[in-house]
Order: C-alpha cells, then sequence, then structure tokens
C-alpha cells in the first residue's frame, strides 16, 4: 500500500467534515492547491462540488469527503500532513510540509525568511504590515511589503533603516536589499 499525498489527521478530517455538514449537501469536495509564494507556500483550500474534479486531479479519499489536488500541488504536497491546530496562536489548519519552494532552496533563502519571520515582521504586525520574499539574485535580496504596508508613506524608511539593516546585519554577504512592492496599489496604510 502506498503512501497518500497528504496526510490528513483526525482532528482536520473533523473540522473537514463539520464544514461540509455546515452546506447541507453531500455532493461536496475539498480542493487543496499549494502555490509557491516566494520562499514560502500558499495553501488554498475551498469546498467545491464533486462533479468539479479535473481528468488530471489525484485524490485524497477521507472517510466522510475526498480532497482533489491539482497535478501542480502533487509534488509540492507528497508527504506533508494537514492539521487542525488550536493554540496561542489561533486556530485553524494548518500544513507541515517537508517540500521547499524554487526559492527556498537557495543558499540564502532559508536565512533571510528566518530574520523575516523572527524579527521583522513582528514588528510589522503591529502596524498590520509584514513583508515576504519574492527572489534572491545572487547577494541581491528582493522584498514586497504587504498589509499596513503597502501605500505606507514611511515604507522606505522601513526598507532602508529597518529591514534593509536587519539582513545586512545577520547576513553579511547581502550587498542590497530591493522593495518590489506596488506601494499605490495599497490601500490600507498604518500611516494615513
Amino acid at each position: 500500500m502506498t503512501e497518500p499525498i497528504l496526510n490528513v489527521t483526525a482532528a482536520a478530517a473533523e473540522r473537514i467534515h463539520a464544514a461540509k455538514t455546515s452546506e447541507g449537501r453531500d455532493d461536496i469536495a475539498l480542493r487543496v492547491a499549494a502555490r509557491e509564494d516566494g520562499a514560502k507556500f500558499r495553501y488554498e483550500l475551498k469546498l467545491v462540488s464533486v462533479d468539479s474534479k479535473e481528468a488530471d486531479d489525484s485524490v485524497v479519499h477521507l472517510d466522510n469527503i475526498d480532497i482533489y489536488l491539482d497535478s501542480e500541488s502533487v509534488p509540492r504536497l507528497q508527504g506533508a500532513t494537514l492539521d487542525y491546530v488550536d493554540d496561542i496562536s489561533g486556530s485553524g489548519l494548518k500544513f507541515e510540509n517537508p517540500n521547499k519552494t524554487t526559492l527556498a532552496a537557495h543558499p540564502l533563502a532559508g536565512r533571510v525568511q528566518e530574520i523575516l519571520d523572527d524579527r521583522v515582521n513582528p514588528s510589522l504586525a503591529g502596524h498590520g504590515g509584514m513583508v515576504s520574499l519574492v527572489d534572491i539574485q545572487e547577494t541581491r535580496v528582493v522584498l514586497s511589503f504587504g498589509g499596513g504596508c503597502q501605500g505606507c508613506g514611511m515604507a522606505d524608511v522601513t526598507m532602508k533603516e529597518g529591514v534593509s539593516a536587519q539582513l545586512k546585519q545577520h547576513i553579511p554577504e547581502i550587498t542590497e536589499v530591493v522593495d518590489a512592492t506596488d506601494h499605490a496599489a495599497g490601500h490600507n496604510p498604518y500611516y494615513a
């Protein structure tokens, strides 16, 4: 017997079944997709009609619902586990995924992402903002601001004095940090 593409814990299966039950229909499946978003995966989960299964979809069968995975997502989810967590940071479905995005395979990506996760984004979260790793070109790091930082008049200062300084301090081989954000598209800046 082969191991399923995606492992689903009992807690997650219970929550998925509850979501299906709340729809009041039996003809529902769960579509799960994994998309590359810089150095991380962005997961999409959506309840869909069972007849929306595509010919190249893979299916994970649970007792009460099927999970459809598109062909692009299958290698990104191989060996991953979908769990339901309820802890101090919140509750919801969470993926534990041993796979890496193309960008995450870059030698600097993990180090940059760790600094963004541990030092930069917690500070920006207080203002409703965040920054994401978009690309690494040799020793040049490309980032994108989101949330309250997108469109904020202070984003340039935040980049130069905060984000860039932190990254260069902890990873001296970084020669340049670039903001690739379209700040004109921002709709929720912290500073009005």
